[in-house]
């Protein structure tokens, strides 16, 4: 379970106050500088509407944001642990270099040492949170209009291959294949549960999942099929409006989504996915329910698959489905995602 965060009015106004009650176990993320800090931070402080708030510091990063260096809340860990603290130096100095396994015990540390203080302190490890930022540093570089040569070396990646490998990991395609002339265009939406990958023409969101949803190379793929123009990266009009009512779902202040949605499937598909949001926000339904709220109660597993087979997160609210004994079962984008799903909706309820 995630630590449970007091709502979005009461965290800003800590924020406001500087309020010292909550260091360490809030950070504020502000969307448009891409910096997230501590709540005693001296900074001037962002409007509400551009801040989310995040427990942990590893949540801050997987979303994309960078720590500011004013108020420094990796500092905290970093004088707790000296193995931390030298490890983060290096990243720091060295932004040129492609971490590995390989240069932590060239530095003369233990592996595992490493690993259980990194997780410790920020939930992740040394090694995810150096990846994390190259990463973003390359694909905020080719969303400015950026080529891939100089993305690559704004993520730190010593060839064009090894850029293109860690890119196809992530995203299903080369990074080559990405403009900003696709009928589809690509961007990150960074949310308290980690970041999301957009995609939307001019009128309507194709596609909106998890950034670590192990699916979505399959799916971008589909979407290439499907799309005459390619796929390139760029912000439409309903991203950027997905992008607010993410914001304000996050938040506590709304849970109704708007955003035109084009959806991708069967019939069959279609019509599961338009019952999943005929389900009130803050209750949950099982997949027997749902199969006969279709008018079909032997396709119980059939509903199951279109339910997988979703590629609108939160908007087409699959994480709402349950198994007939009360527990969460499947979801692409993590079990421990489905249960805060369930969680900020009841607020709502």
């Amino acid at each position: 379970m995630l630590f449970a965060l007091p709502d979005h009015d009461v965290l800003y106004r800590a924020l406001l106050r500087r309020d010292g009650r909550y260091d360490g176990q809030a950070y504020v993320c502000v969307s448009t500088t891409g910096i997230f800090c501590r709540l005693t931070c001296a900074a001037r402080k962002p409007k509400a509407e551009n801040c989310t708030f995040r427990a942990t510091i590893g949540e801050c990063i997987e979303a994309g944001f960078r720590a500011c260096k004013r108020c420094q809340p990796l500092q905290a860990a970093a004088l707790a642990d000296p193995t931390v603290a030298a490890l983060l130096a290096a990243l720091d100095e060295r932004p040129d270099i492609r971490w590995s396994e390989q240069h932590v015990v060239q530095l003369g540390y233990d592996l595992s040492t490493v690993r259980r203080g990194f997780k410790r302190h920020f939930d992740m490890t040394f090694l995810e949170m150096a990846r994390h930022r190259r990463l973003r540093e390359g694909f905020e570089t080719l969303s400015t209009g950026g080529k891939v040569i100089t993305a690559q070396h704004e993520a730190s990646f010593d060839s064009p291959s090894a850029f293109r490998a860690a890119f196809v990991r992530l995203l299903g395609c080369a990074p080559g294949s990405l403009s900003k002339n696709g009928s589809l265009l690509a961007s990150w939406i960074a949310t308290p549960l980690g970041d999301m990958l957009a995609i939307s023409s001019a009128t309507h969101l194709h596609l909106l999942e998890f950034i670590d949803r192990k699916a979505l190379p399959s799916e971008l793929k589909k979407l290439q099929v499907l799309t005459t123009g390619g796929i390139g990266i760029g912000r439409p009009a309903p991203t950027e409006q997905a992008e607010v009512e993410l914001a304000a779902f996050f938040s506590g202040r709304s849970a109704i989504f708007e955003t035109p949605l084009t959806l991708h499937g069967t019939p069959f598909s279609k019509q599961v996915w338009q019952e999943l949001r005929r389900i009130p926000v803050g209750e949950t339904r099982s997949y027997a329910e749902i199969a006969r709220r279709i008018g079909n109660s032997s396709a119980t597993r059939a509903v199951a698959r279109a339910n997988g087979a979703n590629q609108i997160a939160l908007m087409v609210p699959c994480h709402r489905v349950i198994g007939a004994d009360g527990s969460l079962t499947g979801y692409g984008g993590g079990l421990w995602r489905k249960q805060r799903l369930i969680e900020i909706e009841r607020q709502f309820s």
